[in-house]
């Protein structure tokens, strides 16, 4: 990672994030197709969108060849698995109108990335990040009994995200590389659903409007910039920037759930959400105590 921010990755990484936080208002534009078929499109397209970006890089055949590797090729399976559920969930929640509990997931990946790193790596939590992981849990207890159901779509989404981050981070390769990997292995079933779903009359592309089929094509590259900005704004700025920066993306989803689309945000979602907040708020200062340095002692005459 690099040692200090540049100017040009924050604006990278502030655009990804802005677009992440943006685009329920894209899904919801095909509210009148299927979920699932939506999530397929964006299989596809972003696996074209990638495909070209990277032919132009010249690294086509450098990336097949690092496929030869069966654990890589076994790892980058598993993780376009789970992005895709992560999509199609993001999708389902817009489409469906719960992008408030969609951006309550997304504010408590990182505490499910603590979560993740005690249960299978062993880490050990600092007080603070034990009260942290309390508030987190505390939250989703409150929002199961007081609105009387579980919050399965903000845990999927958060869930799936942190196990698609921790295995990603043990695969050795790039982010849109990894990326297009992942949407490659994935073509052959997107491709045969669609056929399916076309020859049994089922499809909605081709079968609706003009309008209707250009959205689904550009699913692809409503997909594939974020994800081009993320992967150039983590090589210009550091590890505790990008942990700073994502939360624009659930944060302009609140806003767009209240504000656009008209969701009940209620007394028990701003005890929730606070909760969360203020466990956000002891990580950043628990790793802002742990990165500052010890003043250093006096010199002994």
């Amino acid at each position: 990672m690099p040692q200090k921010d540049t100017r040009s990755g924050l604006l990278y990484g502030a655009g990804a994030y802005t677009l992440w936080g943006l685009s329920p208002l894209y899904w919801h534009l095909l509210i009148a197709i299927p979920h699932w078929e939506i999530t397929v499109h964006r299989v596809i397209w972003c696996a074209v969108s990638v495909g070209i970006i990277i032919s132009f890089t010249g690294r086509l055949a450098e990336i097949i060849e690092r496929l030869r590797n069966k654990k890589l090729l076994a790892t980058l399976m598993l993780t376009g698995l789970l992005i895709a559920f992560n999509w199609g969930v993001m999708v389902w929640a817009a489409v469906s109108e719960q992008i408030v509990q969609a951006a309550f997931g997304y504010f408590i990946n990182p505490l499910a990335n603590i979560a993740l790193g005690v249960l299978l790596l062993g880490e050990r939590l600092s007080p603070l990040r034990w009260v942290a992981v309390a508030l987190g849990a505390a939250a989703v207890l409150v929002q199961t009994i007081a609105l009387g159901a579980f919050p399965y779509i903000a845990l999927a989404l958060g869930l799936s995200f942190s196990f698609y981050g921790y295995f990603r981070k043990i695969a050795n390769i790039g982010g849109l590389d990894g990326v297009f990997v992942e949407a490659m292995l994935l073509l052959p079933v997107g491709f045969a659903l669609v056929v399916y779903w076309q020859t049994s009359g089922q499809a909605m592309f081709l079968n609706k409007n003009p309008y209707t089929d250009i959205l689904l094509v550009l699913c692809g590259p409503v997909t594939a910039l974020p994800l081009i900005l993320f992967s150039t704004a983590a090589k210009q700025v550091r590890l505790s920037t990008l942990g700073f920066l994502q939360y624009i993306g659930p944060t302009i989803g609140l806003f767009v759930a209240i504000y656009i689309f008209g969701e009940a945000f209620t007394l028990v979602h701003g005890l929730t959400f606070g909760c969360v907040w203020c466990a956000l708020f002891l990580l950043a200062f628990d790793r802002e105590r742990q990165l500052k340095p010890l003043p250093s002692e006096p010199q002994k005459s």
